[in-house]
């Protein structure tokens, strides 16, 4: 596939990268409100990539108050095909230390507050979330995190809590009796919206934490959250170099996102407005014009 186009979502740590070329911030409007932040267009190693700072620069929104569907649309609307999502989780396995990077292929969402589509007014459309992350861009992490001897994980589950409050102890032995790996509270809807939009996902999710299950350590916190993400800062601003460098060196042409739509629209072609296609047009405008 050609033109294709790396964006990333994450934290503060991420933008501040050496090396990259003539970075701007561009102001990307959609129907969907504004996003989270203005988006970073930059160059490095000759390709371009987009940054969205998921909670603002400064991080001043909650995880319930990001507007997920403005960031996905504006990632669309720059042209990204190929989408990173780095997020800080708490661990559910005593393996899985703070620290451990874990390469996601699995979400369970327990998020309550949330649209989680962009399909809810007239237009329905219902596509597979059977395999939410890409394998290819999985498999592009992996190597990456291999090259680089980074600890990490290759596959495991997120469950993706509401927040902003941290877990009880319940429900964090309860998502362990699931067999969960990690915890946090930003992949939903992300994932799902990246599906519709038809843009291949991945999650590389960082440890910071046991969350409060493990009795051998304190409850979570945010002065421990922001400590082990500096400390892994390095860690992810590298990841983020080398995944720009060789990305486009993977392409699966049975991805799941790839034409997703093609099957997932089930509303009749003359039941559907032009003021809601327009809407819309970012998202599926390639599916209205075959119809």
């Amino acid at each position: 596939m050609k033109n294709r186009k790396l964006g990333i979502i994450g934290g503060s740590g991420l933008y501040k990268m050496e090396g990259f070329e003539k970075p701007k911030w561009k102001k990307v409007d959609t129907p969907w409100g504004s996003p989270s932040d203005s988006v970073m267009i930059a160059k490095f190693y000759g390709n371009e990539i987009c940054f969205i700072p998921r909670h603002s620069r400064g991080h001043k929104i909650s995880p319930t108050n990001i507007n997920f569907r403005a960031n996905i649309d504006a990632m669309k609307q720059l042209g990204v095909t190929d989408l990173i999502s780095v997020s800080a989780v708490g661990s559910l396995k005593g393996n899985l230390d703070p620290g451990t990077f874990v390469i996601v292929d699995q979400f369970i969402d327990r998020t309550f507050s949330r649209v989680k589509t962009f399909f809810d007014n007239e237009i329905v459309a219902h596509v597979s979330m059977a395999q939410p992350t890409s394998k290819i861009l999985r498999e592009c992490c992996e190597e990456v995190l291999k090259k680089l001897d980074i600890k990490h994980q290759m596959g495991g589950t997120y469950v993706v809590m509401e927040g902003p409050q941290f877990s009880t102890f319940a429900e964090s032995n309860l998502y362990r009796s699931w067999n969960a790996d990690v915890i946090g509270m930003t992949n939903m809807p992300e994932a799902k919206l990246a599906r519709e939009a038809e843009i291949r996902y991945c999650t590389v999710a960082m440890v910071t934490d046991y969350d409060c299950w493990h009795s051998e350590h304190e409850e979570v916190d945010v002065a421990m959250v922001v400590k082990t993400l500096q400390n892994n800062a390095s860690n992810a601003q590298n990841m983020i170099k080398e995944l720009i460098k060789t990305y486009k060196q993977f392409y699966d042409e049975k991805d799941p996102a790839n034409n997703c739509l093609d099957t997932a629209i089930i509303t009749d072609p003359k039941l559907m407005t032009k003021e809601t296609k327009e809407k819309l047009n970012h998202i599926a405008g390639r599916v209205f014009k075959k119809k």
